[in-house]
């Protein structure tokens, strides 16, 4: 448990210190090369709670501490023996006692008794230091307080209703391949596996987490991961065999495959990150499809864009990640609202650009992983403004409501605007 707990706080300190979740794991993985798969399967629980619950942890930690904890991996220490003692079933005695000799190895010995004090304290008021007893946004929902505020605001209706599914445990959905199994014959191979599944959509497929080397025909492309209101981007572009297709920001490629599931596509895959240009063409290929697949910011056409236009273009814009906060709980606390202007005139850009390059009676799709207003709906009506030879359409029957798919249950957050050239 020992290297669990330092794990965790190395990974947690980097994450509050601005930098990404996901880089985070890798380099705390790299310091503890010791820890086996399924110890870092627990140090990812860790934190993950421990970020879904940052609020109630830090306001906690306020109370059982006369002074601030200056040293930053010492404060991550005690965050994450806080949230074992809350989130897992180690034994509270355990817990202790390795976050004390965790202190020492992280060169602080003589803050032994001060993590042992702290930590014992918290086990005998559990009770007054519980989540009811707290009032304000960070502890009583989980996300900052300016973020609570601009949810009300937006969607006054539901907004309880968002922030409670934001704070779940994400659902696992499979997509699955057209080309090469059918909804009906894929469920039946679920159930032969002892999977219990429930279809969500056409070919969406609702199972308990699992790691994919469990899930069945996924190493041979039956069935790709995939939240089931992603699944509506490729649905939702129409895309016929024949079209030359552009797929703005393609990486990882979930999207990019399912195209080529639907339809016999031309298909441009751009991604201005080399890193993850080899996950679209891992994904592609477990799959059996084919895309050109190029390194290129697709703001700047002129880099990569050979005079032919498309006919139908899917630009799935970088955004703030609003709707997939509880994916990536890190989210939540690194965003700022000054974010959300920068994200809107990166977009507006990106959507200028790509325009130049789709045909006339072409469609794009623009798409957003974001609940937030100023990233949805206002950039494509400023667009709109801009742009008098775009028009909005009106999406198809059983797709989303107004293109806006709120986190629930069964999905992620996403927001859809399907626009036409004339």
């Amino acid at each position: 448990m020992l290297d669990i707990q330092l794990c965790a706080a190395s990974v947690l300190g980097d994450t509050l210190a601005g930098r990404n979740l996901s880089t985070a794991f890798e380099e705390g993985f790299r310091r503890h090369p010791s820890l086996s798969p399924g110890e870092r399967s627990v140090v990812r629980e860790i934190c993950y709670e421990g970020l879904r619950s940052l609020g109630l942890l830090e306001a906690q930690l306020g109370r059982l501490l006369l002074t601030p904890v200056r040293h930053a991996g010492l404060r991550s220490l005690l965050l994450v023996a806080l949230a074992q003692l809350q989130f897992t079933r180690a034994k509270p005695y355990a817990i202790v006692d390795h976050a004390v000799r965790a202190a020492e190895r992280l060169g602080q010995p003589a803050a032994r008794g001060l993590v042992n004090a702290v930590l014992r304290n918290f086990l005998r008021r559990h009770d007054d230091l519980g989540r009811a007893a707290w009032n304000t946004p960070e502890v009583k929902f989980g996300f900052p307080a300016w973020w609570i505020q601009k949810l009300r605001e937006e969607c006054p209706a539901r907004w309880e209703e968002v922030v409670a599914a934001e704070n779940r445990h994400p659902p696992m959905t499979l997509r699955v391949n057209r080309r090469r199994t059918t909804l009906g014959e894929y469920l039946e191979c679920l159930a032969a596996a002892g999977i219990e599944a429930r279809a969500l959509g056409e070919m969406a497929v609702r199972v308990d987490p699992r790691p994919v080397s469990e899930i069945p025909g996924f190493a041979q492309g039956l069935a790709s991961v995939q939240d089931a209101g992603a699944q509506w981007a490729a649905r939702l572009l129409d895309v016929s065999d024949g079209q030359r297709v552009l797929d703005a920001c393609a990486a990882p490629g979930g999207k990019t495959g399912h195209l080529l599931e639907l339809a016999e596509l031309d298909v441009l895959a751009l991604d201005n990150d080399p890193a993850r240009l080899g996950r679209i063409a891992e994904n592609l290929g477990r799959l059996g499809l084919q895309a050109r697949v190029e390194c290129a910011d697709a703001g700047q056409p002129g880099q990569w864009w050979d005079g032919r236009p498309f006919q139908r273009i899917l630009l799935d814009a970088p955004c703030s990640a609003s709707g997939v906060a509880r994916r990536h709980p890190d989210i939540r606390w690194n965003r700022r609202p000054s974010d959300l202007p920068r994200f809107a005139a990166r977009q507006a850009a990106m959507l200028d650009a790509v325009w130049q390059v789709l045909e006339t009676s072409g469609k794009l799709l623009y798409a957003t992983c974001s609940v937030f207003r100023e990233e949805n709906e206002s950039v494509v009506e400023a667009f709109l403004f801009r742009q008098p030879g775009a028009r909005l359409l009106k999406l198809h029957p059983g797709a989303p409501d107004g293109g806006r798919i709120w986190p629930d249950d069964d999905s992620d957050g996403f927001y859809y605007a399907l626009l036409e050239k004339r």
